[in-house]
C-alpha cells in the first residue's frame, strides 16, 4: 500500500484546498438518505402511498438525522475553509450560489404549492448562518459554546409572538408555519456551529474517525463534493421519473 492511500483523504486539489474525501463521503451519505425521504414524499404526493411525516416519529426522526447532518457538516466545512485559508470573497461567492438556489427553491415551491411554499427551509438557512458563523469559524470553543445555547433555546422556548410568517424563521415559534419545508435558526443555527468544533476535532485527529470512509464508493464523495447541484435537480428527476413509471402502468 503506497503512503497516499494510508491518508484518509487523497492530497487537497489547487481549486478546493479544503476538500477531505471521508467529508464528502458523509455528505454523499446524507444526500442519498436526503433523496430517499423525498422519494417517500413525492409517492405520498402523487397518491400512491399514505405516510405520515407531519406526526409519526420514525418519519420525524429521520427528517431531523438528516437535516442536522447537513448542518453539522455546514460547519466543519466552515472549519475545513479556515484552517485552509479561503478567503472571505470565496466564501461570499459560495454563500450568493446557495442564496440564489433558495430564491429558485421558494420561487417554484410558490409556482407548486402557493398556500405553502418554502420561504424559510434548509438552503435559506445554511446561506444566512454561513455568513452569521463565519467569525467563529476558526474559534471551535466558543462555537460549540454557543451553539449548544442556541439549540437549547431553540428547543426550550416557544412563544404565539414568533408564529407568523415575518418572524417565523428566527425560531421559537409556538405553532409550525403551514411550509413545506422549515428550518428556523434556533435550534438549527446551533448546528452549524457544533459542526465548526467537530471539524477542528476532526482534523486535530487527522481524520481517524473518518478512515472507515476511505473505502466508501467514490460515488459518494462525487456526491458530496456536488452536493448542492444534487439538490436542485433531483426531485425534478424524482417526480418526473415517478410520472413516467404511473403513466405506463
Amino acid at each position: 500500500m503506497t503512503a497516499a492511500r494510508r491518508h484518509v483523504a487523497p492530497p487537497s486539489t489547487p481549486s478546493a484546498p479544503w476538500r477531505v474525501a471521508g467529508v464528502d463521503a458523509l455528505r454523499g451519505i446524507a444526500i442519498v438518505a436526503m433523496a430517499a425521504y423525498h422519494l417517500a414524499f413525492d409517492l405520498r404526493w402523487l397518491g400512491v402511498t399514505h405516510p405520515d411525516f407531519e406526526h409519526a416519529w420514525p418519519w420525524l426522526a429521520a427528517r431531523a438525522t438528516i437535516l442536522g447532518a447537513f448542518l453539522l457538516l455546514v460547519g466543519v466545512s466552515l472549519a475545513l475553509a479556515a484552517r485552509a485559508g479561503v478567503t472571505w470573497r470565496h466564501h461570499l461567492a459560495r454563500v450568493t450560489r446557495i442564496a440564489a438556489c433558495a430564491l429558485a427553491v421558494s420561487i417554484a415551491s410558490y409556482v407548486m404549492f402557493p398556500q405553502s411554499f418554502i420561504y424559510f427551509g434548509v438552503l435559506h438557512a445554511i446561506a444566512l448562518v454561513s455568513l452569521a458563523a463565519w467569525p467563529l469559524r476558526a474559534r471551535p470553543r466558543a462555537a460549540t459554546a454557543i451553539g449548544a445555547a442556541i439549540v437549547v433555546a431553540g428547543l426550550a422556548i416557544a412563544h404565539p409572538a414568533f408564529d407568523p410568517r415575518p418572524v417565523s424563521w428566527i425560531g421559537f415559534v409556538a405553532h409550525k408555519p403551514r411550509t413545506e419545508d422549515f428550518v428556523p435558526l434556533f435550534p438549527w443555527a446551533g448546528l452549524v456551529l457544533l459542526g465548526i468544533g467537530v471539524g477542528h476535532a476532526l482534523a486535530r485527529s487527522g481524520f481517524f474517525m473518518l478512515r472507515p470512509l476511505a473505502r466508501a464508493p467514490a460515488w459518494l464523495a462525487l456526491l458530496g463534493r456536488h452536493a448542492l447541484l444534487v439538490y436542485m435537480i433531483h426531485q425534478p428527476l424524482l417526480v418526473g421519473a415517478l410520472w413516467l413509471v404511473l403513466q405506463a402502468r
